[in-house]
């Protein structure tokens, strides 16, 4: 067994992001230009098994959550499998709980398969309830698909569903309230999540950020919250609304860092290790790993990871610099 997953400030890490693919089938205007951008050659990136490969060894050396990211993690047409072999994984703790961001485009069609290979819940991407702005954010028209998408997890099991809603000024900012309202309809958990520097155009502005403490107060001028205690690790600040026993989240990544609790690693697809969101480095497990490497050698590069690990992500300081690829390469 390898020694716990403790970074130089006392962190214990237990969650592993993994992407599988940096190709989306939305071109978000906060996340990439409308032309998309030059995608990962093939060869460059993790096959399943060597993708499965790096996941066990992360769960024998102590991770009990994966979550799968992308790009858009439902355009691998392997997705099911993926699911299937990590949900078997055996760690120190048991079996990993697995969990997938999406934009939920093919939710509809995929999430009773997705349930029954051992996907406990989905976070769905959605910034507005009006379908003209979802076009002008996405650029694409499908609003219709992510809320069926969002319907058919909720009914297949895959619960709470957890929706990620980025607000823009001027854009979808007066949907506060109206989204909070939606979501809570239908059972699902709400996180409001600030924009963060991480397009690929790099034209992120903090003036034109919403912040959490802007969310919170329009929340509060419209229903009673309770902040609900036991945080621990988990990037939104949960409130309970109204007396429960609905709850929504605000995810404060730049105003309110949590960076003090972070508990997770991030494996693109191209199989680089990350120790923050934000690192201007990475550790490479893919070449590594097709040379041969044990699962001990992999535990030693993963903990090498580790030990360069900062305490924060530093985007409030005057040095800060954003990380060269974008959130679509990163995997959330």
């Amino acid at each position: 067994m390898s020694r716990p997953l403790i970074d130089p400030h006392g962190r214990v890490h237990r969650d592993l992001r993994v992407s599988l693919t940096d190709k989306c089938n939305l071109r978000c205007t906060y996340c990439m230009p409308a032309e998309g951008l030059p995608w990962l050659p093939k060869d460059e990136l993790l096959t399943t098994p060597e993708l499965l490969t790096l996941v066990e060894a992360a769960v024998t050396a102590g991770i009990t959550e994966v979550r799968l990211t992308g790009g858009e993690p439902l355009v691998r047409p392997d997705v099911v499998e993926i699911v299937s072999g990590i949900a078997a994984m055996e760690g120190p703790q048991g079996r990993p709980e697995v969990s997938m961001t999406t934009n939920g485009l093919g939710l509809a069609k995929i999430a009773p398969a997705l349930k029954e290979a051992g996907l406990t819940r989905v976070n769905v991407s959605l910034d507005t309830l009006h379908p003209e702005r979802f076009h002008e954010i996405t650029r694409r028209d499908r609003f219709d698909d992510v809320v069926a998408g969002m319907a058919a997890a909720h009914e297949a099991g895959l619960r709470p569903v957890k929706v990620n809603s980025v607000l823009q000024r001027g854009i979808n900012d007066d949907e506060v309230v109206d989204l909070t309202r939606w979501a809570v309809e239908r059972g699902y958990e709400l996180r409001f999540i600030e924009q963060m520097p991480l397009d690929a155009q790099h034209s992120w502005e903090r003036t034109e950020m919403i912040t959490g403490q802007e969310i919170l107060a329009s929340l509060r001028a419209e229903f009673d919250l309770e902040e609900l205690p036991g945080r621990g690790a988990a990037p939104a600040e949960r409130f309970r609304i109204d007396g429960g026993p609905a709850t929504v989240g605000v995810v404060a990544s730049v105003t309110m860092p949590f960076c003090g609790s972070c508990d997770r690693l991030r494996l693109t697809a191209d199989g680089q290790l990350r120790n923050c969101l934000f690192a201007n480095g990475e550790t490479d497990l893919r070449g590594p790993l097709r040379s041969g490497a044990t699962e001990e050698e992999i535990h030693a590069l993963v903990h090498e990871c580790l030990a360069l690990k900062l305490p924060g992500h530093g985007i409030n300081e005057p040095g800060f610099l954003q990380p060269p690829r974008p959130m679509s390469a990163i995997g959330g």
